[in-house]
């Protein structure tokens, strides 16, 4: 029997040993070749190897995929797949009565139960009677599958994730064609694991299809969506290949300092792999190094681009100051991690919006954009890169774990159809007598001159001092200083952004939810639900965080109520206060989680009410 669902939500949870996190990535990727829409959450330990069988160690993936466009990870879990007590334990309290809930009994033993705090199984106490339990011995049978292949105990019971997916496949309909060659690539210097982890995947299908306990399978019709090719991305490939994609529309070559730090790594993993489009990736002894040899790099006639987390763009804060006085390009990618300090290196948060607004010594205003979604990584980063190089500008990139590791289809874009990022190098003296004045400004810009060293005739001063108006000797001058320093200010925020677009279907609303960055899947989801119960609201939500919007101030005093959610403590809410003057309300969270859907929606809806 096959049934018919517009959606599900699994989650995969189990020790960070349990390969959990690639039990789902291969999950998505089924999911995503059935044309399905899809939106992911990996959630894992910040410890590289927590102690097994306890809850800091619990390491999840959910997947949320559906017959029509979502905009988030889902709220609760359908079905949760729980590898042991701590993953179940851990998550137990996310799952809505009637869950189903595949349990691997074979991890249920007292010493394991007692790791978490259970006295008694709850397998046997009655505690999940609200749910819809499906106990499975999933060591057990997969080391049962393997017997006839001469492979180690050890490798066979780590092989009880692919049967895991074989019984989730087989339930959802998923193919699995694609999984198999993936495993052949994985281990392609190890035949004997290929052979195990086959075996387990199909050993998890038969069992599904041959069990009593599950007599239904689901289904769920692909999604309608825009034609052309799509793949599913993370934010943070989506981000790297938008960076490419600017170094091959601007016809330079790009530079990559970076130091590895958690969750910007993959950055520099995925732009490593594309050496053939001009890319050149370094990775520093330190942060400072990172950034410093990107501005180098920006200084030679090259895009520099460094990536970090919150940690990272502190230490980064004296140079991006010196870009900023030598009015270079720069992209400065930060994926925001929940701080202060270490703070938690896996969970997320949006908390560096103040930093890369102000976090610098003197008056050092940049352009700061956010992506809202995975595949938004793509386009804010060439927007990045366009700004960097058309106004000779620093820009800070703020991603965040939730976007950059969580994943959703991304349609293609034709090449030809990106923006041309061209860049016109000055070539000759532009002053009377031969001389070159480095800081004689475009005058619809306002950016100097882009010189690469070593061109004749246009040597010229370098270095952090104040500057001189045209000629870039050093001055000490008040009055050019405050100038230079006003200049600096006008050329940044007279950079021309989009309108910001408000989401009012029938124009009747008088709330409006400003989002930025993440929170765009969480406050649409809400704010859809409420429309569909006839609630009216409005949304709209910002890229551009400096400068922002000019329409910003028109729109924001055209509703009686303004609602701003973040991750963090108002940030942004404090921003709008002080610029428009304008009462709004925030609403603020930094558990390390994204807002759920549904916590958005019951507060908005009692801002709607009694507001």
């Amino acid at each position: 029997m096959v049934e018919q669902l517009d959606r599900v939500v699994i989650r995969f949870a189990g020790d960070s040993g349990d390969g959990m996190q690639l039990t789902g990535d291969r999950f998505t990727s089924e999911t995503a070749q059935l044309g399905n829409d899809i939106s992911t959450l990996p959630n894992f330990p910040a410890e590289i190897r927590a102690p097994a069988g306890t809850l800091p160690g619990v390491s999840s993936f959910q997947v949320h995929f559906a017959d029509y466009d979502i905009l988030t990870p889902g709220d609760a879990p359908n079905v949760l797949v729980a590898m042991n007590p701590a993953a179940l334990k851990a998550n137990l309290s996310d799952l809505p009565s009637g869950a189903d809930i595949i349990v691997n009994t074979d991890e249920f033993t007292k010493r394991n139960l007692a790791k978490v705090g259970y006295a008694v199984s709850p397998l046997e106490d009655g505690s999940l009677e609200g749910f819809v339990v499906h106990p499975v011995a999933l060591t057990s049978m997969t080391i049962g599958a393997l017997a006839e292949l001469n492979i180690a105990k050890k490798d066979a019971e780590r092989a009880k994730n692919m049967f895991a997916l074989g019984l989730l496949s087989w339930m959802y309909s998923r193919p699995f064609e694609s999984t198999l060659r993936f495993l052949e690539r994985k281990f392609v210097k190890r035949p004997d694991l290929v052979a195990a982890n086959k075996a387990a995947f199909q050993a998890g299908w038969n069992f599904g299809e041959t069990t009593e306990d599950f007599s239904v399978r689901y289904e769920v019709k692909p999604a309608k969506m825009r034609p052309g090719t799509y793949r599913n991305i993370t934010g943070n490939a989506a981000l790297a290949l938008g960076l490419v994609a600017a170094a091959v529309r601007s016809k330079l070559p790009m530079f990559l300092g970076a130091y590895p730090i958690t969750p910007a790594s993959d950055i520099l993993h995925e732009l490593s792999k594309h050496k053939r489009f001009g890319i050149t990736t370094m990775q520093a002894e330190d942060e400072i190094a990172a950034i410093g040899a990107a501005l180098g790099a920006s200084y030679g006639g090259a895009i520099g681009v460094t990536t970090t987390s919150g940690p990272g763009v502190a230490l980064k804060g004296e140079t991006i100051s010196l870009a900023i006085a030598l009015e270079l390009p720069l992209v400065i990618v930060d994926v925001q991690r929940a701080g202060p300090s270490t703070g938690m290196p896996t969970k997320t948060e949006q908390a560096d919006l103040n930093m890369a607004l102000y976090g610098r010594h003197g008056e050092a205003p940049l352009v700061v954009i956010a992506p809202k979604s995975p595949s938004d990584c793509f386009h804010a980063a060439l927007e990045a890169a366009r700004i960097a190089l058309t106004y000779r500008t620093p820009v800070i990139l703020l991603s965040d774990n939730y976007v950059a590791n969580g994943s959703e289809p991304w349609l293609l874009p034709e090449v030809a159809d990106l923006p041309d990022l061209s860049v016109d190098f000055a070539t000759e003296p532009n002053a009377e007598g031969g001389r070159f004045l480095p800081y004689l400004r475009d005058p619809e810009t306002l950016a100097r001159p882009w010189a690469i060293p070593g061109t004749p005739g246009l040597e010229h001063r370098i270095g952090g001092l104040e500057k001189a108006d045209k000629t870039g000797d050093i001055s000490y001058d008040p009055a050019n200083h405050e100038f230079m320093v006003r200049i600096r200010a006008e050329r940044i925020e007279s950079i021309p952004v989009p309108d910001v677009e408000v989401e009012d279907p029938d124009d009747d609303s008088r709330v409006l939810v400003l989002g930025w960055g993440s929170t765009y899947g969480p406050i649409g989801a809400a704010c859809r639900a409420l429309r569909q119960r006839g609630l009216p609201i409005a949304q709209a939500h910002l890229r551009h965080l400096n400068p922002l919007p000019a329409n910003l101030g028109e729109v924001l005093k055209s509703y009686d109520k303004v609602v701003i959610p973040e991750m963090n403590l108002g940030q942004l809410a404090h921003v709008i206060r002080a610029k428009y003057l304008v009462d709004a309300i925030p609403f603020n969270q930094v558990s390390g989680l994204p807002f759920t859907a549904a916590t958005l929606e019951n507060m908005l809806e009692d801002v709607v009410k009694n507001g």
